[in-house]
This record gives C-alpha cells, structure tokens and sequence, in this order.
C-alpha cells in the first residue's frame, strides 16, 4: 500500500459530508471524543485496579477499603455520574 495522499483525504471528507450531512458532522465528532474519553479513563481505572490489586495480594492484606466508583460522561461531568455497582471481594487462600 502506499501512502495516503490529500486526494484521499479529500474523498473520505467527502463522503463523511454525504452520509451524515454538514449539520450532523460537528454532533458525530463530539460524540466520538466522548466515547474517547470515556474508554481512556476506564483504562486507565482498570489499570489502576490491577495494580492495586497485585499490590494488596502482594502485601497480604486480607481487604482493602475503597471509595465507590462512578462512571463520568466526561471528565468533570457530575451531572451524568453514576455510581458503579461491584461486588464485594473476599481475600481467598
């Protein structure tokens, strides 16, 4: 494959206008961007999970007492926050 030239950028901005029209365009990409965020921090929450996770199994703590999560449209959206319901985990071995 070769490289992707103006032309072909052109033809794909082309036919994003036709399918959602010029009105929708600014609706899709905001929502994309939602989406975005909404999966990096979630990433970034499980990542910290794991790690938190290795960490108590590590150190032979029997619990470990945290704050509920919320689920957040965008960061610093409170407005649309729901708390996450998760089960309650026992230490095993």
């Amino acid at each position: 494959m070769g490289q992707v030239g103006i032309w072909h950028l052109a033809i794909v901005v082309g036919i994003f206008v036709l399918l959602f029209g010029a009105k929708k365009l600014p609706e899709v990409a905001r929502s994309l961007g939602k989406s975005a965020r909404i999966l990096k921090s979630e990433a970034a929450a499980m990542k910290s999970d794991g790690a938190a996770r290795d960490g108590a199994s590590q150190a032979g703590t029997a619990e470990q007492a945290a704050a509920p999560r919320t689920i957040q449209a965008a960061p610093g959206d409170v407005a649309s926050a729901r708390p996450v319901d998760e089960p309650k985990r026992t230490a095993q071995g």
